[in-house]
């Protein structure tokens, strides 16, 4: 793999500076449903953090949240010291090619091929050139195991291959924070374990801070710094993998664990 396909210290000033995302009484209502109620938490710099609990309990809205596919009704959201919300929109433009999501559906263009699918952002969005996009597309698909699949279409691949070809999408912007919306959910089961396996060695290789909502708690234990289980809207535990799976405090955090593992 080229040392320079993924983002490093060097090319990440945030990486390891202490709090990345800061939410602040942030509240999200969808008519008479609270989804989140007066939520506050922080990510650190190059941590991966896990939230989990049921259907419904706020987890994808704060991902929606923070790649400003909503907002809030109340509260403030600071990515890298510079504020989402309230800001103008060129603010947030700026704040928003800090952050990557990968998405339960994979949402490539179907026109395009897999390189131009990773390179169309970079080059309109980032101003990087074309020929620096491509070396940083192919160094990317050869990570994800797709070196051969450049000029493939979405159709011509599977649905593990499309989740893989979005996750070096996400990564070609060379975002700072990496979001991760239940991205095997859409997928056959033995597809799975290939997805999570990219998704393990990216943790594993790079300082990309992630937040990450999924069910896959074996995935969760693995590459988790912080669980943050959520109910009704608020964060009601929290702690380290091997506390939260093995040991919670809360009755609520053992019912949901006993009905998903």
């Amino acid at each position: 793999m080229p040392t320079d396909t993924l983002p490093n210290p060097e090319k990440n000033p945030a990486a390891n500076t202490g709090e990345l995302i800061r939410l602040e009484q942030v509240t999200k209502r969808f008519g008479d449903n609270t989804v989140l109620d007066h939520l506050d938490f922080s990510v650190d710099a190059g941590k991966h953090v896990t939230l989990i609990g049921p259907s419904g309990s706020g987890k994808t809205t704060i991902l929606r949240l923070l790649m400003t596919l909503l907002k809030p009704d109340e509260g403030t959201i600071t990515v890298d010291g510079q504020q989402l919300f309230p800001a103008s929109d060129k603010e947030v433009r700026e704040v928003r090619k800090k952050i990557g999501m990968v998405f339960q559906q994979f949402n490539l263009f179907p026109n395009m091929t897999v390189l131009r699918n990773i390179t169309e952002a970079p080059v309109t969005v980032l101003g990087m050139s074309k020929d620096e996009a491509v070396e940083r597309a192919k160094g990317l698909l050869d990570m994800v195991g797709l070196s051969d699949k450049c000029d493939a279409h979405p159709a011509q691949l599977s649905g593990g291959q499309q989740q893989r070809v979005a996750i070096a999408r996400a990564l070609a912007m060379r975002p700072q924070v990496l979001l991760l919306d239940e991205v095997t959910s859409a997928l056959d089961p033995e597809l799975v374990a290939g997805v999570l396996d990219v998704l393990r060695d990216i943790a594993r290789s790079t300082d990309i801070t992630m937040l990450c909502v999924t069910h896959e708690m074996n995935f969760a234990r693995d590459i988790s710094d912080q669980v943050l289980m959520f109910d009704q809207g608020r964060i009601i535990e929290s702690g380290s993998p091997e506390k939260i799976f093995s040991d919670p405090e809360l009755d609520r955090t053992r019912e949901f664990l006993s009905a998903v593992l």
